[in-house]
């Protein structure tokens, strides 16, 4: 199969564009989506490009029942030149073949499902919005299509690339958020799926999202499923504290989803001199680098928010304001440089952009 194989149908009801100022998170969807399937016999096949719309499913597709689905999630941006510009999408196609790996889900060609994203987003490019903050957010999926109650891998596939246009993570500018430490629910064990982007991983968490925004917090900080004592990431975010100077983040367990913002932010760090370690690290020493008054920043990494500031965390009764919830210098930066090279308002020293014109 190759590029060559691809068939386009556009769509003769094209859609009115949603107000860019009025974007709301995964709302708004573009006028077309990409299609590829999979069997045993033919591999992957049959890639297209055709318009937005409902899928049909038998009610015994094996999705429904045991769940065998990986995704991604990733941003185009529009420049001021009007260029359009992919964030490190080889990461993300490499993820997904981890995740599906995982999941014992056949792997995609990245170089070809590229290729088949940018020719997508050439047809869509209208739908890129131009505003500050905005982008056009990027959802690759694959799932078990085969109509079959058998459980065990499926032998057909479906995979579908969706875009929406999605306004501002912080439409009043980066601000710091109140994290919630989950202590009895679980996330991921070490051995299991929490370091691939599968479905099944999220919708566990709901029960200690939903608690945590009962008691007003914004997110959840997962701790490690032996123990409790380590701590993971946060909600789907990764997560990183400033203490004394030097910048920590839970080392990739097995159980911990290696983000491509994280990997970017600990390439920043290192190449600015700043240091950074990748280690277990303890709600506990957290606790205590708080009271010796240490505890400097805490923030969140992932594709939605780009950088996420905490607030205030709180565990077992305690808690704890980090920098009087202000938003740490660090945290400021990093977000800047970050979204400036998304953005192309800044150069990008580290070829971690794609225009999707080459």
């Amino acid at each position: 199969m190759s590029h060559s194989d691809l068939v386009i149908v556009k769509t003769k009801n094209p859609k009115p564009k949603p107000d860019p100022n009025r974007l709301a998170f995964g709302k708004h969807f573009t006028d077309h989506m990409f299609v590829m399937d999979y069997t045993r016999d033919k591999g992957w096949h049959h890639p297209r490009i055709i318009p937005y719309g409902p899928i049909t499913l038998d009610p015994s597709a094996m999705i429904f029942h045991y769940g065998q689905t990986v995704f991604e999630g990733l941003k185009a941006y529009r420049t001021e030149e009007d260029k359009i510009l992919l964030f490190r999408p080889d990461k993300n196609m490499q993820r997904l073949s981890r995740s599906s790996l995982r999941i014992s889900i056949p792997p995609l060609d990245e170089e070809l499902v590229l290729s088949y994203l940018k020719e997508l987003l050439h047809i869509e490019q209208d739908w890129v919005p131009s505003a500050e903050g905005t982008s056009l957010y990027i959802r690759p999926f694959v799932f078990a299509s085969e109509a079959n109650l058998s459980a065990v891998p499926a032998n057909e596939y479906t995979f579908i690339i969706i875009l929406s246009p999605v306004g501002s993570y912080y439409p009043e500018g980066i601000h710091p958020v109140s994290i919630y430490v989950e202590e009895v629910f679980t996330r991921a064990v070490r051995g299991g799926t929490g370091a691939a982007k599968t479905a099944g991983n999220y919708s566990a968490s709901y029960i200690a999202q939903e608690k945590a925004a009962k008691k007003g917090h914004t997110q959840v900080l997962w701790l490690d499923a032996i123990e409790k004592k380590y701590i993971e990431e946060v909600g789907s975010m990764n997560i990183f504290f400033k203490i004394n100077g030097e910048v920590i983040t839970p080392a990739l367990s097995g159980s911990v989803l290696e983000g491509v913002t994280r990997m970017s932010v600990l390439e920043l760090l290192k190449d600015w001199g700043i240091p950074v370690v990748e280690r277990k690290i303890s709600i506990e020493e957290i606790k205590k680098a708080y009271e010796n008054g240490l505890l400097e920043e805490a923030f969140g990494t992932g594709t939605a928010a780009v950088i996420s500031p905490v607030g205030d965390l709180n565990w077992n009764e305690t808690k704890m304001v980090i920098n009087h919830r202000q938003t740490g210098d660090l945290a400021k930066k990093l977000y800047k440089t970050l979204t400036d090279i998304q953005t192309g308002r800044q150069a990008d020293p580290y070829n971690w952009t794609f225009p999707i014109d080459e």
